[in-house]
């Protein structure tokens, strides 16, 4: 029994972890880099295995970063069954359709502009997203078990993360030997108004554990929501729009409803216009009402009853490119909500643009901003952005609440991995070297493992 690791190593995306067992190698998501240009490169590169030689995907959640390179995990070579929740698999599948979409997109705007090669080839077309699509097999229910091969079974768990994510356990039977692997996937807050909290196995015996806010706790909820709106009615009498650079799966669905509470209480004003401008978003946010069963029974007993817990009065959904355009003549008076949420890419850098050098304008950070991403570099106090080619000096009013992350701080990690009872092992990954460092000291290091790209241990 084997596991080795092939991305957010040391990082925070690139999600990808090889277990092998009983002659079978099992992947563990499969995700994009995003950030630095290295890391974009990194995605174009081996994968550090034989992508033929994998038997079966278990995929934990459908964030671009957990799996966005199992189109060209496929397109090389990949024949096997890819497992999911069933709302992973309608989520994933629109991810990926959008990854490819987006790489083929800025493949051809570099082609009519003469450059060729380098990390602006497209890794896949829809294609090669679609034949991904066709790889996806059983689906996974929580808590019951999935016989994936002799002596390998399969346990999915609720990660609280976003609409379906799981933490998978792994059951392995070996030489007379059995070892229960947790992979806790993207584990989300307590107490969210839209998901079920997150709920591992107790009695395993190894645990890779994201760490992403280990060293840090989330301002409250409640602090949160309102921070975000007193942001918003500031701005509105500074007579500036707000920008709210969004992640499509699960923070705008969250954003909507705390935004449909705040006007239904009389804090936010029920004729404010908001715009949700991303097509991934719009439709993501259909899917959640097709799975009830995976969301929180008071939010299912709405859906149920014909209610629609993220309709506003003046909600304008904008998928087409003209009207994402159009946006940008709006001086005053808007809630513009767009991707990409680390605005890495998206129609939330043309609304950036028109909107950073307005003093009367406000953008809110709602979510995780890795290193390198212009997110970060505005979070960090940058006083000047380059976007299209232009500088664009920062004098809107920043705000970054992070208490409305999709990821659990310190304190949740440390009470999701105590659930687990009391593990010989715990791997630490998706996780800048400084939050793993701080994480690891809180929970005693001598059990721990921060492994490198491509490092291998003995289970």
């Amino acid at each position: 029994m084997r596991i080795s690791f092939h991305g957010a190593a040391h990082e925070v995306t690139g999600s990808c972890h090889l277990v092998e067992c009983c002659g079978k190698r099992i992947l563990i998501d499969c995700g994009m880099f995003q950030g630095r240009a290295e890391l974009t490169d990194a995605n174009a590169a081996k994968f550090g295995f034989e992508p033929a030689q994998i038997d079966a995907v278990l995929l934990t959640h459908a964030h671009l970063d957990h799996c966005g390179r199992l189109p060209l995990l496929v397109k090389r070579g990949f024949k096997g069954e890819i497992i999911a929740t069933s709302a992973t698999r309608d989520l994933a599948r629109l991810v990926m359709l959008d990854a490819a979409h987006l790489q083929m997109e800025e493949e051809r705007h570099h082609h009519r502009h003469g450059r060729r090669g380098g990390s602006h080839e497209a890794l896949y077309d829809e294609m090669d997203a679609l034949d991904a699509v066709d790889r996806f097999g059983r689906n996974a229910q929580y808590r019951k078990p999935i016989e994936l091969f002799p002596g390998i079974t399969a346990t999915y768990h609720e990660a609280g993360h976003i609409l379906g994510s799981a933490s998978i356990e792994l059951t392995l039977s070996e030489d007379g030997k059995t070892r229960r692997v947790l992979f806790s996937g993207d584990l989300g807050p307590l107490g969210r108004p839209l998901l079920n909290d997150f709920d591992p196995p107790a009695g395993v015996d190894v645990v890779v554990m994201e760490t992403t806010y280990g060293d840090r706790t989330h301002r409250s909820l409640e602090a949160s929501v309102d921070e975000f709106t007193q942001a918003i009615i500031a701005t509105e009498r500074r007579g500036g729009n707000v920008i709210i650079p969004t992640f499509a799966l699960e923070r705008a669905q969250e954003i909507l409803w705390f935004l449909r509470e705040g006007m239904e209480a009389g804090e936010i004003r029920k004729s404010l216009k908001v715009f949700l401008d991303s097509p991934m978003a719009i439709s993501a946010t259909r899917i959640f009402a097709r799975h009830e069963e995976a969301l929180r029974p008071e939010l299912a007993k709405m859906i149920a009853h014909g209610r629609d817990p993220f309709q506003l009065p003046e909600l304008h959904m904008t998928r087409e490119t003209q009207e994402s355009m159009a946006l940008n003549e709006i001086r005053a008076g808007a809630v513009i909500m767009a991707g990409s949420g680390m605005c890495t890419g998206g129609r939330v850098r043309h609304h950036l643009r028109h909107n950073l050098a307005r003093r009367d304008a406000s953008v809110i950070f709602v979510g995780y901003a890795a290193e390198g991403t212009l997110a970060r570099i505005i979070i960090d106090g940058a006083k000047h952005v380059k976007l299209f080619g232009a500088e664009i000096p920062v004098q809107a009013q920043i705000h970054t609440i992070n208490g409305f992350s999709a990821h659990a701080d310190r304190d949740d990690l440390i009470e999701w991995l105590g659930r687990t009872g009391h593990p010989s092992k715990v791997f630490l990954v998706h996780g800048e070297t400084r939050a793993m460092e701080s994480f690891a000291k809180a929970i005693g290091s001598e059990r721990v493992e921060m492994p490198k790209p491509g490092e291998s241990f003995e289970l």
